[in-house]
């Protein structure tokens, strides 16, 4: 029975409910040792669904996979039946099997996919207690996973204590625990020491502040302080109190049995083997056990601890001198080769002083661990072993390996100081450009791209004589840095590239070539040609393909940019390669956007912004959040397009320094101009002329909506500047779609003589549909103002048709206010027809579908499971009414 607990209760009732009914969900459970958490998921475990259990486990907080190896085991038979790619991550990280490094987000796919085979028959509890102590590996996945439950039946429970680096999982629901009622506490208290003293009693209800555990575990320690008092020392902070609670409890038993208990907490493991073959080192044996187990301290046929503080109050209550024995002992009993990084980490916790040995075995299991795609138990152990190196080049090789390890984590602000570190030991150049690169990926996460783009030339220096090839994988990576910066850095770095003595079948020569050609403006190199040499050479694709992909849309090369962002995608689907996604999902969503198929760049950008939050990619929230801002612009939703600005420009994210700055002042700008504020508009617009947004992708988009709202402000001189800019790019980049913008701004801002036929020619040059349309309706507005109607109508009813077609509302409204002064009625049409029944989600599952894939297949390109695919298309077909697949295969995606 648990006392005070009914909401709680009801909070586990309701996710269980919804299991059993198909619908998955997940909860974190946190509060203060003690406070119940346990018991909460005693709870949800005794109602009756299949559950598996695991825990976090403090001793192995640095092994990989150490947690998720426990909640996966029931189902392991079912791996191989996961998707090739997801089955040879799991397993490789399980070390099962050879496998190259997986990104730690695809295992997190293929325990998802596991999770729901295993809830194939009904539906399946996931209890995992101790989260804050679970492996970083582990904890990841298992955040992945749950982040994409979604209708496979399955509930994850996690209990972790609380505090913000105590396993943070944003984007969870969470159920925090306090103190019990006053009421409870005392029913509980009654219900277990009914003959405690009045004054013990009340101390007790006063100290314990509700917690369940102290409660419980404090009566004996209040007891002996003097029970007719009711008063005794200062009161302690209360997990110190537990563990003084518990520690009175152990302190009293034999010292073999102290040796055995200690042996057991510094082990960490219920194994009685390892711990009774390691306590046969100190005189310590199985009948020693007894005494504990009669105290009810652990059980009487294996050393499980009743309670985690139990187990810290053994470990930290023993002599330091005891302690390193027992570690000692622990590593001398794990010898089988499967034990070999538990053995490692209990060599380096005996450890007094240096220790190479313990070093060298903590450097083959961070070997392994990175292997594994472990890459926080991989920093940990090589940063342990250059502690204990006793050669100073190991210990800077090991530091450099912790560095490079903890970057690839995520873990910028460790990688960066592991770097200085090992820099302050060595003078090596190429462990020098190494660390470089590791700081400088580390301020550019942290919103710092100068200081990113120093360091950046700095390594390629270090390194141009003696590797070109490294030297320009590096400046190509300041190339992404100088775009946040300005053109004279941009041009630095071309000069820098052009200085590479690249031979012609290096890999990064054509994409070298065709960056610099893009960056001079001279661009003579189509990127689809750019793009097979460099895979003809050997390019690492995606990884040195992916920043083409922003160069060709800087050059106006859009077909080119989506079919290559479209190609490396599917590369990095298959390849396991989630990191990269969402780099390249933007370049998707952009050239979906300039291409007239902005439904399609919010599904690519929707995606991109889910992957970027999971794995914590504060550059692309960015982007991404003000990338979806310019389409509620577009649409006229005023709102939404405000409240993605903020959210693109939030302090964590750089504030108004942030990487989504351009697009949002973009964003802003056309929303004025959709709603007719063209002194705003004008105003945001011409920020976009300022360096380091002048050059920027969406800087360049701009320049015909700042020359509109010059126009319409009556103040035409200020778009001067701005038609060079457009002039010069549609010259360099020899665009048809760019110079019918020239032509369109010619018409605005030229003589009145020549404005028709600049008209005409914009239309005849053709260009992108969002941009057609604008053309007609500023041409169809001139007509009608020189009461030419029916060439009027003409335009405007062409026009209305593509804005209402695009969901660019603000448009239409204006186009329907010049039709309604020729007198022709329109009518408001509240859809875009039967796809905009559907959500991004369904619509993205849907088109796919379409073209043949199966619901399996689906999932692994969405990162969801097979389940939650067939629920959508189950509530997605019905919408669509009586549309075949054959149908929807050949259905143009804007379809009116």
């Amino acid at each position: 029975m648990l006392h005070g607990r009914e909401v709680e209760q009801a909070r586990i009732d309701r996710l269980l409910e919804a299991a059993r009914t198909g619908r998955s969900g997940a909860l974190v459970v946190r509060g203060e040792p003690g406070i119940g958490k346990t018991a909460l998921l005693d709870y949800a475990a005794a109602q009756g669904i299949p559950a598996v259990r695991s825990a976090g486990i403090e001793s192995e907080a640095e092994l990989p996979f150490a947690g998720l190896h426990l909640l996966i085991k029931p189902g392991m038979a079912l791996v191989d039946g996961l998707p090739a790619p997801q089955r040879d991550a799991l397993r490789g990280a399980f070390g099962l099997a050879q496998h190259d490094p997986a990104d730690r987000m695809l295992i997190g796919l293929a325990v998802l996919s596991l999770l729901a085979e295993e809830a194939a028959e009904g539906p399946l509890l996931c209890l995992i207690d101790d989260a804050h102590w679970l492996d970083r590996a582990t904890a990841e996945t298992l955040l992945f996973a749950a982040r994409r439950l979604d209708a496979e039946g399955v509930v994850i429970i996690f209990a972790a204590r609380t505090g913000e680096q105590d396993f943070p999982a944003p984007g969870l629901p969470e159920l925090a625990l306090t103190g019990l009622a006053q009421e409870s506490a005392a029913a509980l208290v009654d219900s277990r020491g009914p003959d405690l003293s009045p004054a013990v009693r009340y101390r007790l209800l006063a100290e314990a502040g509700g917690n369940p555990l102290a409660l419980l575990e404090l009566p004996a320690v209040l007891a002996a302080e003097g029970n007719d008092s009711g008063h005794g020392p200062n009161p302690l902070p209360l997990t110190q109190r537990l563990q003084v609670a518990f520690h009175g409890q152990v302190s009293r038993l034999p010292s073999a049995t102290r040796t055995l208990l200690l042996i057991a907490a510094a082990a960490g493991t219920n194994d009685l083997t390892t711990v009774l073959r390691a306590a046969d080192e100190l005189g310590a044996h199985l009948s020693d056990l007894q005494p504990a187990a009669d105290a009810g301290l652990v059980g009487s046929d294996r050393v499980s601890f009743r309670h985690p503080l139990l187990r810290s109050a053994v470990y930290q209550g023993a002599p330091l001198t005891q302690r390193l024995a027992a570690h000692a002992a622990i590593a001398a009993a794990l010898t089988e080769p499967e034990n070999a990084d538990l053995r490692a980490w209990h060599l380096a916790s005996a450890a007094t002083g240096p220790d190479e040995t313990a070093a060298a075995a903590l450097e083959d299991t961070a070997d392994r661990a990175r292997r594994r795609s472990g890459y926080s138990g991989a920093v940990a152990a090589y940063e342990r072993a250059a502690g204990l190196s006793t050669d100073a080049f190991a210990r800077v090789r090991r530091l450099v390996a912790a560095a490079e390890t903890a970057s690839e984590a995520g873990q910028l602000d460790r990688a960066s100081r592991l770097a200085d570190r090992a820099a302050g030991l060595s003078t090596d150049r190429m462990l020098g450009a190494r660390l470089d690169l590791v700081r400088a990926t580390a301020e550019f996460g942290a919103g710092k791209p100068l200081s990113a783009h120093q360091l950046l030339l700095a390594g390629a220096d270090l390194v141009r004589t003696g590797d070109p090839a490294r030297a320009a994988r590096i400046l190509m990576q300041a190339v992404h840095t100088a775009w946040y910066l300005g053109a004279p850095e941009l041009a630095e770095i071309a000069a820098h590239i052009n200085a590479l003595d690249l031979p012609d079948a290096e890999p990064m020569t054509p994409i070298a070539r065709y960056t610099v050609a893009g960056i001079d403006g001279r661009l003579t190199i189509d990127l689809r040609d750019a793009a097979a040499a460099a895979r003809r050479n050997g390019a690492d694709s995606p990884r040195d393909l992916v920043q083409m992909c922003g160069v060709g849309l800087v050059v106006g090369q859009d077909e080119q940019s989506a079919e290559l962002a479209q190609t490396l995608i599917a590369e990095c689907r298959d390849q396991g390669r989630i990191a990269l996604l969402p780099t390249l999902l933007f370049f998707r969503a952009e050239t979906e956007l300039f291409l007239g198929r902005p439904r399609e760049g919010r599904i690519a950008a929707l995606e991109g912004l889910r992957i970027a939050e999971d794995i914590g990619q504060r550059h692309w929230i960015s982007q991404m959040s003000s990338y979806l801002a310019y389409l509620a612009a577009l649409e006229g939703r005023e709102r939404d397009c405000r409240e993605l600005v903020d959210r693109a420009l939030a302090e964590e994210l750089g504030g108004a320094a942030a990487p989504g700055a351009p697009w949002t002042l973009a964003a802003l700008g056309v929303l004025d101009l959709g709603l007719g504020r063209v002194d705003s508009a004008l105003s945001r617009l011409e920020l976009l002329t300022v360096e380091p947004a002048r050059h920027h992708v969406i800087g360049l988009r701009a320049l015909p909506d700042l020359i509109e709202a010059a126009v319409r402000m009556g103040s035409p001189e200020r778009a001067g500047d701005a038609l060079d800019r457009l002039c010069g790019w549609a010259k360099v980049s020899r665009q048809q779609w760019v110079t019918a913008l020239v032509e369109r701004c010619l018409a605005l801002t030229g003589p009145e003589a020549k404005a028709d036929s600049h008209f005409q020619a914009a239309l005849e040059h053709g260009g992108r549909p969002f941009e057609q349309a604008r053309t007609q309706l500023l041409f169809g507005e001139r007509l009608r103002r020189n009461r030419r109607k029916t060439e009027a109508r003409n335009q405007l009813q062409s026009a209305l048709e593509t804005f209402d077609r695009l969901d660019a509302a603000p448009w239409a409204e204006r186009t329907r206010t010049e039709l309604a002064a020729l007198g022709v009625g329109t009518t408001t049409r509240p859809t875009t027809g039967v796809l905009a029944r559907l959500t991004p989600q369904e619509l993205q599952i849907v088109r796919l579908a379409a073209q043949g894939m199966s619901n399996r297949d689906i999932a692994a390109q969405l990162f969801l499971s097979p389940r939650t695919i067939g629920h959508h298309l189950y509530k997605a077909y019905p919408k669509l009414g009586v549309l075949s697949r054959t149908e929807l295969r050949t259905l143009p995606l804007d379809v009116a």
